[in-house]
Formats: C-alpha cells, structure tokens, sequence
C-alpha cells in the first residue's frame, strides 16, 4: 500500500495533538477549523485507521496516532532541517566544499586557510583531499573536487590556474652533519653526497633531478621512497640529506632534522586551479576567495614560503 501525504497533511496532525483540540489548533496554523478538521479526516481515510478519539473534553491521539505521530514528528523535523540547510546554502552559511591538494600543501597551507574560512563561515563543511598532482588535478577534471592546489605548471585543457603562493627548497639532514657547520648550503655541495629522495611520481623529485641536471651535480647512493614521514626517516637515519621544499618541512618536525637555506634559490609556484566551465557554489567560492586574499590577510605559512601578491 502507498500512502499519499503531503507536509501539510503532516502539520495539520501534529498540531491537533500539540494543541489537544481542533479549535486551538486550527488558531495556531491560523486555518479555519472546518479546514482543519478536513484534512484530518483526508489524512484518517488515506491511513484507513482513526488517528484521534474525540471526546467532549479532549482529543487524544488512538494507538495508531500515537505512533504516526512519533513519524510525523521525525518526518516534519528532517523536512524542516533540510530545508534550513538550503537556506543557509542559498545564503552561503552552509554546504560543503572540496579542496585537493598536494601532501605537502594539505598539511602545511590548506589548515590556515579553512581556519580563516571556518571564523566567517562555521558550518560550512570543507573537506580536503590530498594527492599526487596527477590525482588532484583529475578531481577538479571529473567535479570530484572544487578546486585543486598543486605545482604542475600544465593543467588540462579548460582548467583555470591561478598563482597563489611560492615556496623554495631547503637541505634537511641529520644533526651532526657536516652541513651543521655552514649557513647556506650550495646544490654543487650535494656532489657525491648519499642522497635521500622522493620517488619518480612526485613534483618534488621532477624539480630536484631538473635542478642538478642544470648544475651538474651527481649525488652519491640514492634512497627513495615517495611518504614524506618515510623521506624524513631516512634521512634522519643517516641515509643522506635530502632537497624539499619548504611547505614539506612542518611535517617533517619528528624526525628532528635540521635545515639550511640552498643557493642558487630554486622555486616552485603553487597554483590554485578550478574548472571555470563548471559553476562554484557559495561555500566555494568563498574558499577560493580567502585562498586569493591570503597574502592581503598575512595568513601564516611556514619559513621560506610566501604568498603571492593578489593582482
């Protein structure tokens, strides 16, 4: 069997039991009674049981309307919750939005930023979805995710990039190295050096194998694994000193290693990219506008990454 009940039908029940009579319900949904008692009886014959016994004195719900009534309630409150919702999505206060990101960008730019979004906007549900740039970049390509944040200076045809953030790399390694007796370390001093690097499917490892091509440079014994936590391990183990950019240092703070400055400095843009062809809701577009406006807030990044000027 399928009933057929509109909210209103729902409304006009629950307020005959709240009120315990039709006349003082009928004023609290400011109806006539006739209407009222209508829509009752439409609701009894579509339900085909009574939902109330009427007597002289009071109306009270039978055992069949107590228990529609325990569903109207839950029913009429998830309508009334939904319907809240969109209208705080209407109005930008609600809803939800996805940001994917590099690793290194999840962990050390995206949290300041949903923070500065979280004060202006508190229900609003952010959620972030880190990945290899290949892997961010297919979520803003599929819709999966809102915007992106990555370092790949190409991006699909129809994706819109925006340059929001600059950091440079930096040489970790072990206490105790050599390298704790110098203030700035050069690329040319990696010659030789065990080596502790990203894998091959990573940005960082194409800016670091680009960059000691350029100089000349060959390291020595080469370790590699693609985790940050597990480059950090290795290097503090001894395994050799490591090239990473600066956002990756924060999350690199258990292992203890220390770092200097590289000459020459060497760079990578961090881009902010969204499909302009497919329309951003409030909630996100008011992350991608606290993510252009960082720089004018000073939102906090780590040592060595600054954000771009918004043009």
């Amino acid at each position: 069997m399928s009933i057929d009940l509109s909210v209103r039908h729902l409304r006009v029940v629950v307020a005959v039991a709240d009120a315990g009579g039709y006349s003082a319900a009928a004023r609290t949904l400011h109806i006539a009674q006739s209407s009222l008692s209508r829509a009752v009886l439409e609701v009894e014959h579509r339900v085909g049981v009574s939902l109330f016994e009427r007597t002289t004195r009071q109306v009270r719900p039978t055992v069949e309307g107590a228990e529609f009534l325990r569903l109207a309630r839950r029913l009429l409150a998830d309508f009334d919750a939904a319907l809240n919702h969109f209208e705080g999505y209407l109005a930008g206060t609600r809803g939800a939005v996805t940001i994917a990101a590099l690793p290194s960008l999840a962990g050390s730019m995206v949290p300041s930023v949903v923070a500065e979004l979280r004060r202006e906007l508190p229900e609003v549900t952010v959620s972030v979805r880190n990945g290899l740039s290949d892997e961010v970049l297919a979520r803003v390509v599929d819709g999966t995710a809102d915007m992106a944040l990555t370092v790949s200076p190409t991006v699909p045809e129809g994706l819109a990039t925006t340059r929001i953030a600059v950091d440079r790399f930096v040489c970790v390694f072990p206490p105790g190295h050599r390298f704790d007796r110098r203030k700035r370390v050069s690329w040319r001093d990696l010659a030789g050096e065990p080596f502790v690097a990203f894998d091959h499917s990573t940005s960082i490892r194409a800016y670091v194998d680009r960059t000691l091509a350029d100089t000349g440079v060959e390291v020595g014994p080469v370790t590699e694994a693609r985790n940050i936590g597990a480059v950090a391990g290795l290097t503090a183990a001894g395994l050799g000193v490591s090239m990473v950019p600066a956002l990756v240092v924060p999350m690199m703070g258990f292992a203890g290693l220390h770092r200097r400055a590289v000459a020459p400095v060497v760079e990578r843009d961090i881009r902010l990219v969204h499909d302009p062809a497919r329309p951003l809701s409030r909630p996100a577009r008011a992350l991608r506008d606290t993510l252009l406006a960082a720089a004018d807030r000073d939102l906090p990044l780590p040592t060595g990454a600054r954000w771009a000027p918004r043009h």
